[in-house]
């Protein structure tokens, strides 16, 4: 699958699910839950690597990530899920220059066919239009933008008629640029709903209702994994508590098999 064929997608009114993963067990994983797109987030830096924020997360261990992920897919390639990766921060705010060695780097090195970016400041506009016209597709990401977290926090974005327009006329901005798509995270449902009806790009939306043209989670989030639930990411499974209490029962079994050897039986001999 091509990032173009998301597009098709939504003129087609089929829903597009996109779930992320950091290594080749989530891989797997996500691929056989039959996820149409798998985003390798730069939110590995905190569900894989135990960090506060996004921000420590690098272009080497994105490159290294996204090769694992890449490992985890089974069957024909053009079987696997459309693989994007996500641009860490500081690999495209320092130039064009700079985000095209960044992005070509995780094109040229792994199965990935798109990056994704975040805002739509005119800088990041320009970055887009140059990663475009060298051949690497690019998705943006709007509303909650997770590498300006000391700017705007994890609060939920676009609540006033000033803030809703200025994120519409982003939302165009990224669309004439020449992004196939964009994420839309944590903003009113009603003005998700109006730009998927505005743009002819999907809307990809993540705390942002169901009126999208897609659904985007990060999968540690929906499997109960993680130390703190996002409020528009509820857990489908308590998954952490799951695991815990299956190898805590086997840690226990050892201790008591240890403290209570049985006599080892030997089987006879077999003419």
């Amino acid at each position: 699958m091509r990032p173009a064929d998301l597009i098709e997608f939504k003129r087609s009114g089929k829903l597009i699910t996109i779930l992320t993963a950091w290594d080749s067990l989530t891989a797997s994983i996500v691929q056989a839950a039959g996820a149409d797109v798998v985003l390798v987030g730069d939110s590995l830096a905190m569900v894989a690597l135990g960090y506060a924020t996004t921000l420590p997360a690098t272009l080497e261990q994105m490159l290294h990530h996204t090769k694992a992920v890449e490992r985890g897919f089974s069957g024909p390639s053009k079987e696997h899920p459309l693989l994007i990766t996500d641009l860490p921060f500081l690999s495209y705010q320092c130039g064009e220059d700079k985000a095209v060695e960044a992005a070509g780097t995780l094109i040229k090195n792994t199965c990935a066919k798109a990056v994704k970016l975040e805002g739509a400041e005119p800088e990041v506009i320009g970055v887009i239009k140059r990663l475009i016209r060298m051949g690497i597709p690019v998705m943006g990401h709007l509303g909650l933008t997770p590498q300006s977290v000391h700017k705007t926090g994890y609060s939920r974005q676009a609540e006033d008629p000033i803030s809703q327009e200025k994120l519409r006329v982003q939302a165009i901005e990224l669309e004439e640029a020449g992004c196939f798509a964009i994420v839309l995270e944590h903003i009113p449902s009603s003005l998700a709903k109006d730009l998927r009806s505005k743009l002819s790009i999907p809307i990809i939306g993540i705390g942002a209702g169901n009126n999208c043209d897609g659904q985007i989670r990060v999968t540690a989030d929906l499997l109960g994994l993680t130390q703190k639930q996002p409020p528009f990411s509820p857990a489908l499974i308590s998954g952490h508590q799951l695991c815990v209490e299956a190898l805590e029962t086997w840690v226990k079994k050892q201790r008591h098999q240890a403290k209570n050897p049985t006599k080892e039986v030997t089987q006879p001999e077999s003419d």
